[in-house]
């Protein structure tokens, strides 16, 4: 069914004319003159979305939002008004208007405006179905998106959440693997826990408890029997996230667990059997680690028996507007806070940004402005967004050891700025580079993700 368009305008002939252009675009189109006239409209056909004239016969047209949003929270309702008053404009959007739009009307500007109204609106509804699943959905939310990688990845999480095969979930760091892999689990038919294992994040002989658990006595600590992941799923999913990150040793033993379900608990020799399902996740290029030696060929094959790609969200930029709003609208709520209108250059701003640390630093700059806003509306001095992407360097260039500013710089900064030089002189070419660092390549890989350098493109997989 074509969208429904009410233009509540005092104005027969703009009115008229309105309704014209967007019957011509296949909107349905009602209109109304006055307040009391539309409140009966609304009680009888609810709207996708409002024109709202900021002047009636009987009254401003800004008494009719709180009526509006009373009856359906989502309804988008642009106002129109002749006044360029920078506090009405602030007033309508306090009040619950989406966007206002200055008249003499401008037919593309007020497209735009609408088009983004019904995305704003759409979103809102599918976070309000989300919101009735349980918790154990995950911020499903979050992978929202139109664009046809997003689409198809949307696909892929409902056929293979209908399977037990494993799944291996590839992306850049913030991309939203683990999101991805709750969905998996809160759509399949397994009512065990959803657990999560930072691989990256714990030390080897300790990864090891963590996994398949330990007897009591198995090492110095271990005070009494422990069970491990594996043993707590039980019928659930066990998520390894950085699974790159495993050392050979336990990557031996978790092939052991996938091929045969069964497992000993450190220091242990009876045998335990699992029926977790396993989705392991990871931001490095297992195909490289194969190549050199530090992951096991039949592991990789038994975790990539189905592979979901993550794409980054510079490679998605059609989907940053519709990810702004989802997220802006949950942000408000944890924070109990009123969503902010995006304003369009803000949001240009959010379009054109290089976004390194994806999604998650798209999340953590629309709570920054949250939390600094005074106004309803989200400007781009708001925006806390990096000046720029690491600059390159002209091969020979020697490293500083202060900031433009004076300020000594800490190893951190040191270590970044030294590698990305020899990034750029070697042309990306890796090998090369860990040569010059002295470093092997899983250590480079953490470095690039650390500190989001920038691999000169061509030569990034040599």
């Amino acid at each position: 069914m074509n969208e429904h368009l009410l233009i509540v305008e005092d104005d027969a002939a703009l009115s008229e004319a309105l309704a014209l252009h967007f019957e011509s675009l296949d909107f349905r189109v009602s209109r109304s003159r006055t307040l009391a006239n539309t409140l009966s409209l609304l009680d009888a056909n609810m709207p996708d979305l409002v024109l709202l004239d900021q002047q009636l016969p009987d009254g401003a047209g800004l008494d009719l939002l709180s009526p509006l949003k009373n009856r359906e929270p989502s309804l988008p309702v642009i106002v129109m008004t002749g006044l360029h008053d920078l506090e009405l404009a602030i007033a309508a959007i306090q009040q619950g208007a989406y966007d206002f739009i200055h008249k003499p009307i401008q037919i593309p500007a007020l497209e735009h405006a609408i088009t983004r109204a019904l995305e704003h609106q759409r979103l809102a509804r599918r976070l309000k179905a989300l919101d009735n699943r349980t918790e154990s959905a995950g911020n499903l939310r979050e992978m929202l998106g139109q664009c046809e990688a997003m689409l198809a990845l949307s696909k892929e999480i409902a056929l293979v959440a209908q399977s037990d095969v494993r799944v291996l979930i590839t992306g850049e760091s913030g991309t939203g693997k683990e999101v991805v892999a709750r969905a998996i689990h809160a759509h399949s038919h397994r009512e065990g826990p959803f657990l999560a294992v930072n691989c990256a994040a714990i030390v080897d002989n300790l990864l090891e408890s963590e996994l398949f658990g330990h007897e009591r006595g198995a090492f110095t600590g271990a005070v009494q029997r422990k069970p491990g992941k594996f043993e707590l799923a039980t019928d659930g999913t066990l998520f390894l996230d950085e699974i790159g990150e495993l050392e050979l040793s336990l990557q031996a033993k978790l092939l052991r667990v996938l091929q045969d379900h069964s497992f000993e608990r450190v220091g242990g020799t009876q045998q335990l059997t699992t029926q977790a399902r396993v989705i392991a996740a990871t931001n490095r290029d297992l195909d490289v680690a194969l190549a050199g030696g530090a992951f096991r060929e039949d592991l990789l094959y038994r975790l990539k028996v189905i592979h979901l790609h993550i794409p980054p969200l510079r490679e998605r930029r059609e989907d940053i507007p519709l990810l702004a709003e989802g997220l802006m609208i949950r942000l408000a709520r944890d924070l109990h806070r009123e969503p902010l209108h995006i304003t369009e250059p803000a949001m240009q701003l959010l379009r054109e940004y290089h976004w390194p640390g994806n999604i998650r630093e798209l999340e953590n700059v629309l709570t920054q402005a949250l939390v600094r806003a005074r106004d309803p509306v989200l400007s781009p001095e708001l925006l806390a967004l990096r000046q720029s992407s690491p600059a390159p360097r002209k091969s020979g260039q020697d490293t500083p050891f202060r900031s433009p500013g004076g300020r000594w710089l800490t190893l951190d900064e040191l270590e970044a700025r030294h590698t990305q030089q020899v990034l750029d002189d070697t042309g990306g070419h890796k090998g090369q580079c860990c040569e010059i660092l002295g470093i092997s390549r899983p250590a480079l890989e953490r470095k690039i993700q650390k500190y989001h350098l920038q691999v000169p493109p061509g030569r990034q997989g040599c």
